[in-house]
Parts: structure tokens; sequence; C-alpha cells
């Protein structure tokens, strides 16, 4: 049985799956799902609609990360806002925002007061460090990881797939470093380096690693010339 404290709000026909565990104060939107072995802290609400705990599936052409999937954690004072999806293996962080319509695969870590905006996709095995700020339906690519206090804008895309998928290789998204900033619809290729404190302009396709501290514009993006 989930263990229910007297303080959780319900909404009506939530479901709660045997081991789920719930702090105190939890507030849970109505048609909610949470499912097995789930853990929620101190003070987290949970918008309506939303699927949480999903375990990874797919199919021989897929990765397989089900037998990786630890159980989702939800750390003290996180917001959840309506028909979110987040699967097992993933642990956010303390006092966070995750979005409308977000959607966060398996074994990712989102660390405290970052923010996830409405329908952005974070892919699996992905880093955001502290304080991130992710954009309405920016695309996360899965082996991408973020330092502290990046933004990244709205329709940002990022791939990991050099080859996509004509022959193997090792998958690595961008790398991105504190304070970097990406301006909305930027592509990001797969394994750049993003440097701490750059900025990259929006619209721009970045196919190079970005030196620290500088400004990026254009297909593909170059250095801007500083007067």
């Amino acid at each position: 049985m989930a263990s229910i404290p007297s303080t959780t709000q319900v909404g009506t026909h939530v479901i709660l799956e045997d081991g789920v565990v719930l702090g105190e104060r939890v507030t849970i939107g109505h048609n909610t799902t949470i499912l097995k072995g789930t853990y929620i802290g101190d003070d987290v609400t949970i918008g309506h609609n939303c699927v949480l705990g999903i375990k990874p599936g797919g199919n021989q052409r897929m990765r397989n990360t089900a037998s990786q999937a630890d159980p989702l954690i939800i750390q003290a004072g996180t917001t959840i806002g309506h028909l979110a999806s987040i699967y097992a293996g993933t642990r956010i962080g303390k006092n966070g925002f995750i979005g409308d319509h977000a959607s966060i695969r398996e074994n990712v870590l989102i660390d405290d007061t970052s923010v996830i905006g409405r329908a952005a996709i974070i892919e699996l095995n992905t880093s955001i460090g502290k304080a991130c700020t992710i954009q309405t339906q920016a695309y996360i690519t899965g082996d991408t990881t973020l330092e502290n206090n990046v933004f990244i804008g709205p329709d940002v895309s990022m791939a990991n797939d050099k080859y996509m998928g004509t022959e193997p290789s090792t998958l690595t998204g961008p790398y991105i470093k504190t304070g970097a900033k990406v301006g909305h619809n930027a592509s990001l290729l797969p394994n750049i380096t993003i440097g701490s404190s750059s900025i990259v302009g929006a619209g721009s396709v970045v196919t190079k690693d970005v030196a620290d501290a500088v400004t990026v514009a254009g297909v593909p993006a170059k250095q801007l010339k500083t007067p």
C-alpha cells in the first residue's frame, strides 16, 4: 500500500500504486497516476492528469534502460504542472518547477531550483544542474550535460547521434557549461561543448565547440567580433 500522510490533499480518480511514499503536505491533482516505488518529498504540488514513475520500454532497436531504472524521486518543494510525464530512475531536486505537458525520461538528474518549461522534453541519461532554465518546447537530447545556471530558450533542439543511426557510435549530447545561454530556435549538434558564460544567438546552428565567454551566431555559428 502507498503511504499517505493525513496532510496529503488528493484529487478525484487518483491512483497511488504499492510502495509510493508521500511526504507531508503533498497536493495531487485529479486523474493523476503515481506508479510503484515513487518517492515524493514534503510540500510537493502535482497537477492534474500526470503520470509519474513510468517504467521505460521500447523495442529491439532502442536502448534497453528498463533494468537500470531506480524509483522516481521528487524532492521537497517542487511543483509539477498538469499532464506531465516523468519516468522512473529520475531524480528531481528541491524547489524545482516542471511545466504543463513536460516529458522527462529515465535516468535524468535535475538539481535544485531548476525550471523545466511547458512541453519541454528531457531525454534519458541527462544531467541538469542547479538553477537552470529550460523554456517552452525545448528538446534536450539524451546523454546531455548542463552545468549550473544554464539558460535554454524556447524551441532549442539538440542531437546526440552524429551518424543518425546509419552506423554504430557512442551517443553523446552537448555539454553546456555554467552560465551559458542558448537563444530560441538554436540547434546544437552532438558532442559539442558550449563554454562557460557564452551566448548562442537565436536560430544558430552550432557545429563546433564554443569557447568560454564569447558570443556566437549564424549558420553555422561563428564567433562575433568584439568592437
